[in-house]
């Protein structure tokens, strides 16, 4: 089995790199488990490390339950981000090195205090977190036409490419998490909206089902990073000449353009 972990986490490396997709993993070896997913994530960030990158924060996935269902699943997955994959508020980049990129808001939180499993609770969340942020996730997927089932796209580090982190920093004081808005707009156009309770309720309980499920490959979170809980609403596929914003009332507001 670890020949076959080496090699999807190899395929994985050079897909994103080539900007070529592959066949989903599901159809190839439907004996991988969930666990047999993660190590493959884990074999990709491990090899990225090596080459000299850093981790600067975790992202969540499938918070919401329509799509955990559409998935067949009960519970989130998560994804490493690395620092090559910060992009300044505001920032244009080329659509050219995604292969079918989709954009997702989300309310980052910044910790100011490790998290580690396995018994933390929304609460050690909420006392934890320094600042939240408003963010869009920039999501790809390496598997070909976003043919995923959950094994791929734990394989391929939750789908996660690239973060948006907006200027402003709020304190967790001063909003109600359960019912603080998003409005998202593609060139202009209402493209989504939601509120920080499609993130499971309320995004602490996200980040603490990471800090529990992470325990499990003997992994915390740290003082420092950067957590994203889980998108407001469905994820937009974006092309070159597409400007994306995110307003998030008194949370302010993130954007990028492709070109």
């Amino acid at each position: 089995m670890q020949s076959i972990v080496e090699q999807m986490a190899s395929e994985l490396l050079e897909a994103e790199q080539m900007r070529v997709a592959v066949l989903p993993i599901t159809q190839r070896h439907s004996d991988l488990t969930v666990q047999d997913a993660y190590e493959i994530q884990l074999t990709i960030m491990r090899h990225k490390l090596a080459s000299g990158r850093r981790v600067i924060g975790k992202k969540v996935g499938l918070t919401s339950v329509a799509m955990q269902q559409m998935l067949g699943v009960n519970e989130p997955d998560y994804g490493h981000l690395l620092d090559d994959m910060s992009i300044a508020d505001g920032a244009t980049i080329s659509a050219a090195q995604f292969l079918a990129p989709k954009v997702e808001a989300e309310i980052g939180f910044l910790l100011g205090a490790d998290l580690v499993g396995p018994n933390i609770t929304y609460v050690d969340v909420l006392m934890a977190t320094e600042k939240i942020v408003p963010t869009l996730e920039i999501i790809d997927s390496r598997i070909v036409d976003w043919k995923i089932k959950l094994i791929d796209t734990v394989a391929d580090n939750g789908s996660s490419a690239r973060v948006v982190v907006g200027s402003q920093q709020s304190d967790l004081s001063n909003v109600d998490l359960r019912t603080t808005g998003m409005v998202m707009y593609k060139n202009g156009e209402l493209a989504g909206n939601g509120a920080s309770a499609a993130a499971w309720g309320h995004p602490a309980h996200a980040i603490a089902w990471l800090a529990n499920k992470l325990h499990e490959f003997g992994i915390t979170l740290k003082a420092g990073e950067l957590v994203l809980p889980g998108a407001l609403s469905a994820a937009i596929p974006v092309c070159a000449g597409d400007t994306v914003e995110a307003h998030f009332g008194a949370l302010g507001s993130v954007s990028i353009t492709f070109d």
